[in-house]
């Protein structure tokens, strides 16, 4: 499965994109905006390629764990390149960066957030919790198929 979060749109306080799967537009995504230098919960993960797997601690787990039952939720998508689901590059350092719903950047610290609708002028999305719901087992199901649980996850800007 190849999985691209194709970066549209960055005012300076909001990114929104495209998540694409296989080359198709799958839905809409909210993320924080880029910085050259990290502000924690105001910056978004730079630019590249990164392991996507299933984190089965923490608070959103268990929120999506009740929420969802375990027949859906077998663990939070999370996207990483070093143990401890750290993200490190640009001289930047992430931990914990998720796919989970919002719709707007105050949702977010750094997470990507899928949304069926993005408003282009307000940089507010909607729909999440649905979009959310749709794209969850495609990426869950790669995984869990996957030799090594994990998949590749690229982020560009376009």
């Amino acid at each position: 499965m190849n999985v691209e979060v194709l970066r549209l749109k960055d005012d300076g306080n909001t990114t929104i994109g495209v998540f694409v799967i296989d080359g198709s537009a799958f839905c809409g995504t909210i993320e924080d905006e880029k910085r050259e230098v990290k502000v924690k919960g105001e910056t978004r993960i730079p630019n590249g390629t990164y392991n996507l797997s299933l984190r089965n601690q923490g608070g959103y787990n268990q929120k999506y764990l009740d929420k969802y039952g375990s027949k859906f939720h077998k663990g939070m998508l999370c996207i990483w390149n070093k143990p401890d689901w750290i993200i490190e590059k640009d001289g930047m350092v992430f931990q914990y960066v998720l796919i989970h719903s919002g719709n707007t950047e105050k949702h977010t610290d750094a997470c990507i957030l899928p949304n069926y609708g993005v408003n282009f002028n307000t940089m507010v999305g909607s729909s999440s919790a649905s979009a959310y719901k749709d794209l969850y087992p495609k990426l869950r199901d790669a995984i869990l198929e996957s030799e090594n649980n994990q998949i590749k996850i690229t982020f560009k800007q376009v």
